[in-house]
């Protein structure tokens, strides 16, 4: 498969505002929150295509409202698409994300997007009164749901964990016919065959570990899409992964590792992990590993080196796993749109332009 599309390059966020490694303080919401929006306004200033917020409901994040954040953003943006990364469908409402999504919409002249998943956590189950033994069934009926919402103003539904829509009228429309609605898959075959037979683009979350063992993760997608008789070649594929840019690679892991550990260790005490740091760190950064860091040329080389196994139209990178201070992070913006993305462009651009030969 070779897509005749542009290739994007983006970032995404979930609004980290974890204590600082060195002072043990955190910063004050609303301060971080101008941070997010500075950075979504450079990252649109120096040509990134994508700025996406997440969705927790955790001590350690303030985006539990990403439509919320990225109409903030829209606002003070241009030409930059907005999307959740994702929104939590399972224990949210199809309709209510659709309208939000769509208001978003009206509100950016035709940027907005939807990234819906699963999550990484599971605070927003009893938080809103779903039972996780729902898990699978919650998601699979709902994303059924928003997909047919995208093309259908008069809705006739019914399902089992939400109530009827009876022949319905669901307002306002988006400017975007239909709504760009991505599905958000970890490391599930079952996830990917849901979102190929759905006809809809995949983003796949690749936060560790070795990318090229996902690739039959995108082949599951692909071969579910043309079995279900849409067009694999028409749909986008997302690659999400960690990283940070930086004059140097060394810089690059120094200046991102202790505010990654202070989150990556909170997290980890919950789930049995070891200890993270440099070694993790230097390890993932390898060329077969996850991590896209480094100078401007290594970050790029990287995701080419991706782009080679999957044939992907867009890369979204995390740069604040842990909060880091404001200058670094705006500096590492700048570096990715005007040094990382120019070369990515341009050979991937050659890339398809010779495989059409």
């Amino acid at each position: 498969m070779t897509s005749s599309r542009p290739f994007e390059l983006g970032l995404y966020s979930f609004v980290e505002n974890t204590p600082d490694p060195a002072t043990g303080r955190r910063r004050a919401p609303e301060a971080r929150i101008r941070e997010l929006l500075e950075e979504a306004q450079l990252a649109d200033r120096v040509g990134l295509d994508v700025f996406a917020i997440g969705e927790h409901h955790r001590e350690e994040y303030l985006a539990s409202a990403p439509d919320v954040l990225l109409a903030a953003a829209a606002a003070r943006t241009e030409r930059i698409r907005l999307s959740s990364a994702v929104t939590v469908l399972s224990s949210d409402d199809p309709v209510r994300v659709f309208q939000r999504f769509a208001t978003l919409d009206l509100i950016s002249g035709g940027r907005a997007e939807i990234l819906a998943g699963r999550g990484s956590f599971v605070e927003s189950f009893p938080l809103f009164g779903y039972d996780l033994r729902d898990y699978e069934a919650l998601f699979e009926e709902k994303l059924e749901l928003l997909a047919k919402l995208r093309h259908q103003t008069r809705i006739d539904w019914t399902g089992r964990h939400r109530a009827s829509l009876p022949g319905l009228d669901v307002h306002p429309r988006p400017i975007q016919d239909p709504l760009p609605l991505w599905v958000a898959v970890g490391g599930t075959p079952a996830s990917s065959l849901r979102a190929g037979r759905l006809g809809l683009p995949l983003a796949l979350a690749i936060l560790g570990g070795q990318p090229a063992r996902f690739a039959p993760l995108a082949r599951i997608w692909r071969d579910a899409a043309s079995e279900a008789g849409h067009d694999a070649d028409a749909l986008p594929m997302s690659l999400n992964l960690h990283g940070f840019v930086a004059d140097d690679l060394d810089t690059a892991i120094e200046q991102w590792t202790p505010s990654a550990a202070v989150l990556m260790d909170r997290i980890g005490k919950e789930r049995g992990w070891p200890p993270y740091g440099r070694r993790q760190v230097e390890r993932d950064a390898r060329p077969d590993g996850a991590l896209l860091i480094g100078d401007p040329e290594q970050v790029a080389r990287k995701i080419l080196a991706h782009h080679a196994v999957f044939d992907h139209d867009r890369v979204l990178i995390q740069f604040t796993v842990g909060s880091m201070p404001h200058e670094q992070v705006l500096h590492a913006i700048e570096l990715y749109g005007t040094k990382v993305a120019p070369i990515v462009r341009e050979e991937v651009a050659r890339r398809r332009a010779g495989a059409e030969d």
